[in-house]
C-alpha cells in the first residue's frame, strides 16, 4: 500500500490554517477587528485553495481530509467570535435565524463526536458551496456591511446544508470523506442492501 505524504501543498495550506488559529483569535480578543478580518478571510482563500488543488494535482489525503475539518471547525469558530466581538449589532434583528445556524452547525459536530468519536469530515458538496458563500459574505460585512439578502440566501442555505450533514450522519454507519451529499449516500445505500 503506498504511503500517503503529508507534505503536500493543501495539507501545508490547512497546517496554515491551524497554526493561525491563535493568531487570529488573540487578534479578535484584542480588538484588532482589520487584522482580524484580512486574516480571517486569508484563512478562508486558502481553504477553498486547498482543496481545489487536492482534487486539481491528485493529492487528496485522508490525513488532509481530517486535518482541513478540523482547520475548517477553527475558522468557524473565529468567525463565530468575530461576528459576536464586532458585528453583534448587525445580527440583533436577525437573533432567530442566526441561533438556527449555529444550533445546527452545532449539532452536526456534537453528533459526529457522539456517533463516530471524530469531528465530521464528509465534505459535502453543499457544505463546499455554504462555505463560499458564507466566506464571501463575511468578507463583504467586514469589508463593506451587512446586506439583509444576501444574510438570508447565507444562512439559508448554511441551514439547509447542516440539515443534510446531520441527515446523512444518521444514516451512515461510520464517518467517511468525501460523501458529495444525501443523493449519493441514499444511491451507495441502495447498492449495498
Amino acid at each position: 500500500m503506498k504511503k500517503e505524504s503529508l507534505y503536500t501543498i493543501p495539507n501545508l495550506l490547512s497546517f496554515y490554517r491551524l497554526a493561525a488559529f491563535p493568531v487570529i483569535l488573540y487578534l479578535a480578543l484584542s480588538g484588532y477587528e482589520t487584522a482580524f478580518a484580512v486574516l480571517l478571510i486569508i484563512n478562508l482563500v486558502t481553504d477553498v485553495l486547498d482543496g481545489w488543488i487536492a482534487r486539481k494535482f491528485n493529492q487528496e489525503t485522508k490525513f488532509g481530509s481530517k486535518i482541513d475539518s478540523i482547520a475548517d471547525l477553527g475558522t468557524y469558530i473565529l468567525a463565530f467570535l468575530g461576528i459576536w466581538l464586532f458585528k453583534r449589532a448587525e445580527f440583533a434583528p436577525h437573533i432567530a435565524s442566526f441561533s438556527t445556524f449555529l444550533g445546527l452547525f452545532v449539532l452536526a459536530n456534537i453528533l459526529s463526536v457522539i456517533k463516530f468519536g471524530k469531528f465530521p469530515s464528509l465534505h459535502l458538496y453543499s457544505w463546499k458551496i455554504g462555505g463560499y458563500i458564507q466566506g464571501f459574505f463575511f468578507a463583504v460585512l467586514f469589508g463593506y456591511d451587512f446586506i439583509t439578502p444576501f444574510y438570508y440566501i447565507m444562512v439559508t442555505w448554511g441551514i439547509l446544508a447542516f440539515l443534510e450533514h446531520i441527515i446523512i450522519q444518521l444514516i451512515i454507519p461510520e464517518m467517511r470523506t468525501n460523501a458529495k451529499g444525501l443523493y449519493w449516500v441514499l444511491n451507495d445505500k441502495n447498492r449495498t442492501s
